[in-house]
């Protein structure tokens, strides 16, 4: 995309983090908004932050795993705005813990948002941006699904986050490759972030009523969320930055978004590992202290 003024810009996860501000930098622009969140207090203070900066805003308190209302907010956009230009399928929510003691609510929470609402976001908002290309010639647009480094590397104590996260990884290379198949005026992106300090961490937050459990967290959930909870805020890289790290993409026709470069090294190792082929590589291997921490808290007895 080189042209943004005037055009119009849909964000899932508005109210924090990477989605607010993305929505910074595209009032900035000159980009009309559509701002959706599934926390309503948080989607009003961001929406008139953005308005104060003199951005059309639509707002829409929405929940991205449920197919209807992501519908919703795709026909309240082309009836408010028309067809969007940039659309940032950004919502997400953490969650660890030993892989087989991720109960099936975890499963259905998790997978509902992370994968499930970016799969809504590319059927919903695809057809109406092609439309928009057979339209007009000089139409833009461009789709960037949030993933994260989780997406390229399966960290342990983290199975059903990496499993969303490589999945949509997956369906972003797969868009890319479909929108080039019919269209030159249309493009796709995929953000793998790592550790920087954003809500991601407290999601649980706006965890649905009905898929909260009704016993205590595992042990290696609770030592799951305090690693996430001290990797995360320690980061040093912003969401401020990665929003800008978008934008230069979407500028540049960039696929592959990185916060962090240098982690980049590990994932070369990983398909190393693959094409060797030999047994994955423990991935605490450089700081082998962490994964001894780990192994003794997981073995420690109760």
């Amino acid at each position: 995309m080189k042209n943004f003024k005037g055009g119009t810009a849909v964000i899932t996860g508005a109210g924090s983090g990477f989605g607010l501000e993305a929505s910074r930098i595209a009032a900035r622009l000159g980009m009309n908004l559509v701002m959706a969140d599934v926390q309503q207090d948080a989607l009003d203070k961001a929406v008139a932050e953005i308005e104060a900066l003199g951005a059309q805003v639509l707002p829409f308190r929405l929940d991205v795993s449920k197919a209807a209302e992501v519908e919703a907010l795709g026909a309240a956009t082309l009836q408010r705005f028309g067809a969007p230009n940039f659309v940032f399928n950004n919502a997400g929510v953490g969650a660890g813990g030993l892989i087989w003691e991720t109960t099936l609510k975890d499963w259905e929470w998790v997978v509902g948002v992370n994968l499930m609402g970016v799969a809504h976001g590319i059927r919903v908002f695809t057809p109406m941006m092609l439309a928009a290309a057979a339209k007009d010639p000089a139409y833009e647009g461009h789709i960037v699904n949030t993933a994260s480094m989780a997406g390229l590397l399966n960290a342990p104590n983290m199975g059903v986050y990496n499993a969303t996260k490589s999945a949509v990884v997956a369906m972003s290379e797969t868009l890319y490759q479909d929108l080039r198949l019919v269209t030159d005026q249309i493009s796709a992106s995929v953000l793998c972030p790592f550790f920087v300090p954003t809500g991601i961490t407290q999601s649980h937050r706006n965890r649905p009523a009905e898929m909260l459990e009704d016993r205590k967290p595992t042990r290696s959930q609770m030592i799951g969320q305090a690693m996430s909870d001290k990797a995360v805020s320690s980061g040093r890289v912003t969401a401020a930055q990665v929003a800008q790290f978008v934008f230069d993409a979407l500028a540049e026709d960039r696929f592959y978004i990185y916060s962090h470069p240098k982690s980049l090294a590990s994932v070369q190792v990983r398909l190393e590992d693959i094409m060797t082929p030999r047994n994955p590589t423990d991935p605490f291997a450089h700081k082998p202290e962490i994964g001894e921490a780990l192994r003794a808290q997981l073995r420690a007895a109760d």
